[in-house]
């Protein structure tokens, strides 16, 4: 077994988080329902990144699966997007 280090204080291992979970809870939901995710996931599309959508199941008899994640680029029209840049 190893000789331990001779030190004036403990050292932290920085593993446990400062902010109250609820507060992180909320302020990712709120990220999630602002118009800058909609943004950053156009920006990171148009920069050639793989970016993932979720939409509502188009198939209902699925009722395990509301919701699907799929690829940007089949979701979004590619030439509207052109459009507006």
């Amino acid at each position: 077994m190893g000789k331990k280090r001779l030190r004036k204080s403990q050292t932290s291992k920085g593993i446990h988080s400062t902010v109250n979970g609820s507060i992180l809870k909320e302020l990712r939901q709120e990220y999630l329902a602002s118009p800058d995710r909609i943004l950053n996931q156009l920006k990171a599309h148009r920069a050639g990144k793989k970016v993932m959508v979720t939409i509502p199941n188009p198939n209902k008899n699925q009722t395990n699966k509301r919701f699907i994640r799929i690829p940007a680029s089949t979701a979004w029209n590619s030439g509207k997007l052109k459009q507006l840049a």
